[in-house]
């Protein structure tokens, strides 16, 4: 077994496409060595403790593969042969089960993935001893394979359960929106850490809580387990002493929900004391034609309306989106305002001065657009 720790490999960030730029800004805030942007996230230059590391504090990354090594086959025997001859045990431990997922292009030779699944599941059975999961859900280390012109290059999936999933929210409104798409649209809407924030239709308090934790330089996953766990890399002291190096600080209360829905808010209060920043937010169950501007200097207004998709019905909606524009008019002066939604009509209907939309997002299905103003 080679001792792996100290060996640099590439590392890819993977995020929704449309977001890659907003990563990108963050990895280099982050101090990440060497990041590129490609498409579906940035790729980077590390060891495993940039993986701990990338897994721990990153907002907009939504899995960390560790691409762990390549090799060339161009038809399945040698697949299957070189697969055998790959070090698998020095990243794999004895015990744990493993799952294989591959995927390929039309250049490549090997153009059959699940044929291509089975022979190197079957090699790591047969020449290390792993048992196979019989599912994704069920496995300990998932490898995911690429095959590309004939390169087969090899990763681990090293986050497990989605970054977005931080271990705070637990109690959820209809269509929550991922937390990982909250801080980029954030990071997209230039919001500042110090500045006030609110959000008038807040649902489950993604927004104001993701907000407060940025301000506050909070770990964004200080609370939840990962796969590098069941590695044979894995430092747990190192990594907690990475937790226990991590500098936080006391976000000022000035982050913001509000909902027309009762059982929402308390979900959002319940969800910012798990997240530990119950003190530096405030929910309130408010209609739309009642809001007005806190106290202290503008901020940012941020918004995430229903799109009619999903939730309500699309011709209804105008209304409110062009309710919400009249109330931001009137009553938020000086106050930036950033909106998801998936509908160019929706959003004019607010009659907002908007800047161009990002690219598309796609989300849940649907293809979102981040929109935002300048100062009002």
């Amino acid at each position: 077994m080679t001792d792996t720790s100290q060996i640099d490999f590439e590392i890819f960030l993977v995020t929704l496409p449309g977001l890659e730029d907003y990563l990108y800004a963050e990895v280099c805030e982050q101090g990440f060595r060497k990041p590129k942007v490609i498409s579906g996230g940035v790729l980077i230059q590390g060891g495993w403790k940039d993986v701990w590391r990338a897994n721990l504090v990153l907002r907009g990354a939504s899995k960390v593969l560790a691409r762990i090594g390549e090799f060339r086959a161009l038809h399945l025997a040698q697949l299957d042969k070189r697969a055998r001859q790959f070090p698998w045990g020095n990243y794999i431990a004895p015990g744990h089960t493993v799952k294989v997922e591959v995927s390929t292009n039309k250049k490549s030779e090997i153009y059959h993935g699940g044929a291509a699944e089975q022979r190197i599941e079957q090699a790591i059975h047969e020449e290390f001893g792993a048992r196979i999961a019989s599912s994704i859900e069920n496995t300990d280390v998932l490898v995911k394979v690429r095959i590309a012109r004939n390169l087969v290059i090899i990763s681990l999936e090293t986050s497990g359960t989605a970054l977005h999933k931080r271990g705070h929210k637990l109690a959820l409104g209809k269509a929550p929106l991922r937390e990982t798409i909250a801080a980029m649209t954030l990071r997209a809407c230039g919001f500042k850490r110090k500045e006030p924030l609110l959000d008038p239709m807040c649902g489950s308090g993604t927004f104001p809580i993701e907000a407060a934790e940025m301000a506050g330089n909070f770990m964004a996953g200080r609370d939840r387990s990962f796969a590098f766990e069941k590695l044979v890399s894995y430092d747990a002291a190192a990594v907690t002493t990475m937790k226990d190096d991590w500098f936080t600080r006391e976000p000022a209360t000035h982050f913001y929900g509000s909902d027309r829905q009762k059982q929402v808010i308390g979900f959002a209060k319940d969800n910012a004391k798990r997240a530990g920043v119950d003190a530096a937010c405030q929910f309130t169950m408010t209609p739309i034609s009642q809001l007005s501007a806190p106290d202290g200097p503008p901020g940012l207004v941020i918004v995430n309306p229903p799109y009619g998709a999903r939730i309500g019905n699309k011709k209804e909606l105008f209304s409110l989106y062009q309710n919400f524009g009249d109330v931001m008019r009137a009553q938020f002066t000086g106050w930036r305002v950033g909106m998801i939604t998936t509908e160019p009509s929706l959003a004019e209907a607010t009659k907002l001065p908007w800047k161009p939309p990002s690219a598309p997002i796609p989300h849940g299905g649907l293809k979102i657009r981040i929109y935002q103003t300048d100062a009002l």
